[in-house]
């Protein structure tokens, strides 16, 4: 097996004046689970459809197993599996018979029944393999999205938000199944749930209008920063600059109209006490002062200037 499972290099995507990918590279492993993190449009959907083979990129070039998705569409397809944000299936086709028909698609002739009965029990189907898609939950029309992408035994998933319109058991279902599977294949997953990377991956990827803002292990972002952080509340709002002179204080980033902050500070010792006094002697009100903790959506919100 090839020791690169995806390669993406400088790909970017423009459409028009807009653009929707930024130079972005990274590669992925066989055995790993990536998350794709980012907000809406922020390019995460764009760079699976390049992967797949489905939208050429304006430049750059990436490549599946070794095999360029410019020069050998054939042989990537081949080896990916690929569930699209909106799941698109035949509802008046039974279960076994649309499984069939992606076989077909794929040029599988022999051991199509095995092969099947191995991806319904996989994915969870079994209580529903005998009725038509149309009939079936948005949990199982999942299932069957996944089973589709992964019928052909393909070494990459590429997943865009696969847990969409779950309720709380699917989710925790088809989390335990992605990450079953990618014991022995790299997939590639998009998703704007923070609980669901931790839950899922080792490394996630972060997008931000178009460019990678980070690549890094779970851990590395679950791991607070040295230091405090406190969110302040005020009564009126004040500038960045107004800060300046707080003790400790190594950022403030603004949060809501000059109101709300988020206080970075060196040191472990509590500060709530120097940013009491501080903004006493300037004269404002706190509403409310609590400490954040340095979570996964702290950081994205750090990278990424946004809510998700």
């Amino acid at each position: 097996a090839a020791a690169v499972s995806i390669k993406v290099e400088n790909i970017t995507k423009t459409y028009g004046a807009q653009v929707a990918l930024s130079s972005v590279s990274f590669a992925l492993k066989p055995g790993e689970v990536v998350g794709f993190l980012g907000p809406n449009g922020a390019g995460k959907s764009t760079m699976l459809k390049i992967l797949t083979g489905y939208l050429p990129p304006s430049s750059g070039a990436a490549w599946i197993c070794g095999f360029s998705v410019l020069e050998s569409e054939k042989e990537v397809k081949r080896r990916i599996g690929y569930l699209p944000e909106h799941n698109p299936l035949y509802l008046d086709q039974y279960v076994v018979e649309f499984l069939e028909f992606c076989l077909g698609l794929h040029g599988i002739r022999k051991g199509r029944t095995q092969r099947i009965n191995e991806i319904i029990d996989l994915v969870g189907l079994g209580p529903e393999r005998h009725k038509k898609i149309g009939q079936l939950s948005k949990g199982y029309r999942q299932r069957i999205g996944l089973a589709q992408a992964l019928l052909h035994k393909p070494e990459v998933l590429l997943l865009d938000e696969p847990t969409t319109g779950l309720d709380p058991n699917q989710l925790v279902e088809i989390r335990a199944l992605i990450k079953e599977i990618g014991k022995e294949k790299t997939v590639l997953f998009s998703t704007h749930i923070l609980p669901e990377v931790e839950a899922i991956c080792q490394r996630v990827l972060i997008l931000n209008h178009g460019q990678l803002v980070a690549d890094r292990s779970v851990q590395a972002i679950a791991q607070p920063i040295k230091g405090q952080m406190i969110t302040v509340e005020l009564h009126q709002p004040v500038k960045k600059h107004d800060w300046q002179g707080l003790i400790h204080l190594i950022d403030a980033v603004e949060m809501n109209n000059g109101k709300s902050w988020q206080l970075n500070g060196s040191g472990s010792d509590d500060w709530r006490a120097q940013i009491a006094l501080f903004a006493k002697k300037k004269d404002w009100l706190i509403i409310s002062m609590a400490e954040t903790s340095n979570k996964m959506e702290d950081v994205f919100r750090q990278l990424t200037g946004s809510e998700l």
